[in-house]
């Protein structure tokens, strides 16, 4: 059972404008969520109903224009860039469809950099690259990779530093079945470790891997 403490991620009436030229787009209105350690929560919705604009202010690559995201009982938002990616860096593991690795460094040194970033190893990096199931993949680079290969690749620099967040946005939208379930095991078995995964997605499979399912439209939480 999830003990209900303290939410390592949360959402407190966020909002978030674009503006071009005399329009005005709103991509949240308000939205309030809070995901828990040891539980994996699915964002769904249409295409356009802010999905991937809520995962970036928790993630602190964007910033709300109102209300504030919360990691690790530290306030994410509205603060210095430089203290959001310290932040981020140190709670945060962040999953990409095209998933998050430089093509000139091979798996070891994709997940090794993301350690030097935080401030140093934890785990130490063979240990992520065998939870991943990569280990005969070590030296290999981006290019040499298959696309199973490269998504998990990418899961283990989101990995590199046992962060009690992890943020996907749709992290198994390019993958074949086998392979996607295969992903889905390895997030559920980190969040049986503790952390608190949140998962934008538009894919069954996800939502039926995941604890709670949070839908959007319009910029708002409608269930």
């Amino acid at each position: 059972m999830i003990a209900r403490t303290h939410p390592a991620l949360e959402a407190r009436e966020m909002f978030r404008f674009f503006r071009s030229g005399d329009e005005e787009t709103l991509a949240l209105r308000g939205v309030s969520l809070e995901v828990y350690s040891g539980e994996i929560v699915a964002v769904t919705g249409p295409s356009g109903s802010g999905k991937s604009t809520l995962l970036a202010c928790l993630s602190g690559l964007d910033e709300p224009a109102g209300g504030s995201a919360w990691v690790a009982g530290q306030r994410m938002s509205h603060r210095p860039e430089s203290e959001r990616a310290a932040l981020r860096s140190r709670h945060v593991g962040v999953l990409f469809q095209s998933a998050n690795l430089l093509s000139h460094l091979s798996v070891t040194g994709n997940v090794r950099l993301a350690q030097q970033i935080a401030g140093g190893p934890r785990t130490p990096v063979v240990d992520i690259i065998d939870r991943v199931g990569l280990t005969a993949r070590a030296r290999a680079f981006p290019s040499q990779l298959s696309g199973g290969e490269n998504a998990r690749a990418g899961l283990a620099v989101a990995l590199a530093n046992d962060p009690e967040v992890i943020l996907a946005d749709e992290p198994t939208g390019e993958l074949d079945g086998s392979t996607e379930h295969r992903l889905l095991d390895l997030l559920r078995g980190h969040a049986d470790r503790g952390a608190a995964i949140l998962l934008v997605t538009h894919s069954p499979e996800v939502v039926g891997h995941a604890d709670r399912v949070v839908e959007l439209r319009d910029g708002r939480v409608i269930s």
